[in-house]
């Protein structure tokens, strides 16, 4: 039989038991009609990147699947019905995930597996000699605007001064 994987989201305002029979609703459609789920998982309430149908956020739940297309069609068709359904996307895989799917393992395990940071620390920016720094380079000189003098100026100019009654008897 054909394996898929089908992901859903459902609303934010659901329950998580009710997410469960949910999920058990949509897997007995499958195991009815000739097929088993070899895996299901609960990625969390997650947010969405905008909204859906007046949701920011929603359940994800992942469905491994050995089923015939009958069986998945019918699923896709009360998922489409279902108003706790935001959206479903189901896939056919050429051969169905051992152990837990990629949402679920630990974010370092993840970033070690692709290669992570390179064996470089956070905020380590390295040489970026293959950049035309152009102008950017050079001095660009005195700008000629501010008086890079000693701050001697600025003192006689707050105050420092004599009061004018003494500078008129004098």
């Amino acid at each position: 039989m054909p394996n898929y994987e089908c992901v859903f989201i459902a609303r934010q305002d659901v329950p998580s038991g009710q997410i469960e029979s949910l999920t058990n609703q949509f897997a007995s459609v499958i195991s009815e009609n000739g097929g088993r789920v070899a895996k299901t998982e609960y990625w969390g309430l997650k947010s969405l990147a905008y909204r859906i149908k007046k949701n920011r956020k929603g359940h994800y739940i992942l469905l491994n699947l050995d089923s015939p297309y009958d069986a998945v069609a019918e699923m896709e068709r009360r998922m489409r019905l279902h108003e706790d359904v935001l959206r479903h996307l189901t896939l056919r895989v050429e051969t169905l995930e051992e152990g837990p799917s990629v949402m679920m393992q630990a974010r370092a395990t993840r970033d070690t597996g692709r290669g992570g940071r390179g064996g470089r620390e956070r905020g380590e920016r390295g040489e970026r000699g293959d950049r035309d720094r152009g102008d950017r380079d050079r001095d660009r000189g005195d700008r000629g605007d501010r008086d890079r003098g000693e701050r001697g100026d600025r003192d006689r100019d707050r105050g420092e001064r004599e009061p004018a009654a003494q500078a008129e008897g004098a």
